[in-house]
């Protein structure tokens, strides 16, 4: 049982009045009464995340960095009829993925070959064109190969 102290009387007790999620689920907004004063506040629960490391091709590790990840995103998407709020929920999920491995170490193509699975089903010029930077395409026949077998797995679907 978690005791919230009353920020305003200093009792140790208090009832939740009302609990409702907050901020796209990661947040918890409780509406609190003191047993002492009767005073009303607002708690808020976080969830705790334990950082994300990424390990970078030349040995190097920073944190995950979600505006990142958004970023090539929108520039993979950059002039296509896709709202930004698609794309922020595409981010985010593919950050709920990479933090549900359960390990706290992935590497820079492991995010990749992500980002890229679910491009490929969320719009196919955004996909050739992460894909574009990310294979480091040297000329139109790299093109032509994704192209290839984006057609491929179409018939199959």
């Amino acid at each position: 049982m978690i005791t919230v102290r009353c920020p305003f009387c200093k009792k140790p007790d208090s009832r939740v009045i009302d609990s409702r999620a907050a901020e796209d689920g990661n947040t918890i907004r409780r509406r609190r009464e003191c047993t002492g004063c009767g005073k009303r506040f607002t708690t808020y629960e976080v969830l705790e995340r334990a950082p994300l490391m990424v390990m970078k091709n030349d040995g190097r590790r920073e944190p995950f960095d979600r505006d990142k990840l958004l970023r090539g995103l929108v520039r993979s998407c950059d002039k296509r009829d896709i709202s930004m709020e698609k794309i922020v929920a595409l981010g985010s999920d593919i950050e709920r993925e990479l933090r549900n491995t359960m390990e706290r170490e992935i590497t820079t193509r492991f995010i990749g070959e992500l980002v890229m699975e679910k491009l490929k089903d969320f719009d196919e010029v955004a996909y050739i064109r992460f894909a574009s930077v990310y294979r480091k395409f040297k000329d139109i026949s790299n093109f032509l190969e994704e192209l290839e077998m984006l057609k491929e797995q179409g018939k199959k679907n």
